[in-house]
């Protein structure tokens, strides 16, 4: 994107945040003065998902408020719209009927996703009340995981024959009325229902009546697996600027296909999973949880924090002569595992940001193994010899500036190496490396840097 474009886009997305912050305080304030009339009307006038952020923003008694005034026409989509854990107390406060009325008017993909979250007889009531074809469609949907290309996919698609002309294709459009929403291309199969390609839009309006669709056909773009990742998926949208795709099974069947809509909240959802499993949490949890829940779910994270914490508590506390010596050292501990800290999060989040982007595999993992070993190796000796330079001009001691350059050297390398190797390790391990990854870097470069630092120092005053 060139640069214009990219602050223009992020000039747009502050303007966003700061329209939905203005509008919770707005809300807050309705609701502060009891006027439910006004507050009504607003709401009136918002899409579903700016409906939903706003529940996800309001404390839990204003929050039920909203919701009581929130049109029945909407509910659906809102629930759609709201995080897991917002949606599984609403959900809970509403009756079957309810979940029922919210259920109509509902795609094929979405109904795929929330009905899971109902309760079971409100799922076996929806199902009844679906025609054969339908309830076929989305048993369909349900049946591959929501993180897989078949559970994105909708199955509302528009299927012509290649052996028909253009002018037969344009009478059978107009004759079913309307096409389905971000429909770029008609979906072309055989009588087998096996994907044999794509009719653009573009071509069935511009080419003369009488062609064929085999000869304007596009029979380059591959249909997507129902069992591919949705991660992959997104990034096949992204390198192929899609808008729509066809989804397959093993045989090649159609199934259904994939939007833009979808992938966009694929994407999101990753981003801001990346973001809070930094953090032990997940993006689904209520940010107004009640205390109990929230501090019960920060208790294992902050557990294993501890345990770290103690390790290299335990590798300094074997020094404690060393350090009663020379005082010194207690002053520059910190400095020798921040410096390896930050060097090794920098190294860590580009390996994290490449193996999300499939830009990272076995055959180039030596080659960014050797480059980060040698950028460790450059970074520890610009900054041994000038944290050493300062230790000197502070302390006036040669032998210690000497050993914490050679510590401050070996913690950058170590972190480097930790930094490549700790992802790759994790994701083999079926562990995800933005949960678990910055914990035990921490762990490495401050036992590392703490040991290096005091070892030598012990050796040196020996």
């Amino acid at each position: 994107m060139p640069p214009r474009n990219r602050w223009a886009v992020m000039s747009q997305s502050n303007k966003e945040h700061e329209q939905r912050a203005e509008r919770v305080e707005s809300f807050t304030e309705l609701l502060h003065e009891g006027t439910l009339a006004n507050v009504e009307r607003e709401l009136q006038e918002l899409h579903p998902a700016e409906i939903a952020h706003l529940l996800e923003s309001l404390p839990r008694e204003q929050r039920d408020a909203v919701w009581e005034l929130v049109s029945k026409d909407h509910e659906g989509d809102v629930l759609l719209q709201v995080n897991d854990d917002v949606r599984e107390r609403l959900i809970r406060e509403m009756d079957n009927s309810e979940l029922v009325a919210a259920a109509e008017g509902l795609e094929t993909d979405e109904l795929a996703d929330i009905l899971p979250d109902f309760p079971e007889a409100v799922t076996e009531q929806v199902l009844e009340s679906m025609d054969e074809q339908h309830r076929k469609r989305l048993e369909a949907v349900m049946s591959y995981p929501e993180d897989s290309a078949g559970g994105l996919m909708n199955t509302d698609t528009i299927t012509v024959r290649a052996d028909i002309t253009l002018d037969v294709v344009q009478r059978y459009l107009r004759r079913i009325g309307e096409i389905p929403e971000m429909t770029d291309n008609l979906i072309v199969t055989n009588r087998e229902n096996q994907y044999l390609g794509l009719l653009p839009l573009t071509k069935l309006l511009t080419r003369d009546p009488e062609t064929q669709v085999a000869e304007v056909m596009d029979r380059e773009q591959e249909a997507i697996p129902a069992s591919m990742p949705a991660q992959e998926v997104a990034s096949l949208f992204e390198q192929r600027d899609l808008v729509s795709a066809p989804v397959v099974d093993e045989e090649g069947r159609l199934l259904g296909r994939i939007t833009i809509d979808d992938v966009v909240d694929v994407i999101r959802d990753e981003a801001e999973h990346s973001l809070m499993s930094m953090a032990g949490l997940s993006e689904e949890d209520d940010m107004f949880a009640p205390v109990v829940t929230s501090s019960r779910r920060r208790t294992l994270w902050l557990a294993v924090n501890l345990l770290t914490a103690l390790l290299a508590s335990w590798v300094i506390g074997l020094f404690g002569a060393t350090i009663e010596k020379q005082v010194a050292l207690a002053v520059l501990m910190p400095i020798v595992a921040s410096m390896g800290g930050i060097a090794g999060s920098q190294t860590l989040t580009l390996m994290i940001r490449g193996i999300a982007m499939g830009q990272v595999s076995r055959s180039n993992a030596r080659r960014l193994f050797d480059k980060e070993l040698l950028v460790g190796l450059l970074n520890g000796l610009i900054w041994a010899l000038l944290i050493a330079a300062v230790v000197l001009v502070w302390f006036h001691d040669m032998q210690l500036a000497i050993i914490i350059a050679a510590a401050i050297l070996i913690n950058l390398v170590v972190a480097a190496l930790a930094g490549v190797s700790i992802p790759l390790l994790l994701k083999r391990l079926g562990i995800d490396p933005a949960l678990a990854g910055g914990v035990v870097l921490t762990t490495v470069t401050d036992v590392v840097g703490f040991l290096a630092f005091l070892g030598l120092a012990t050796l040196a005053l020996n």
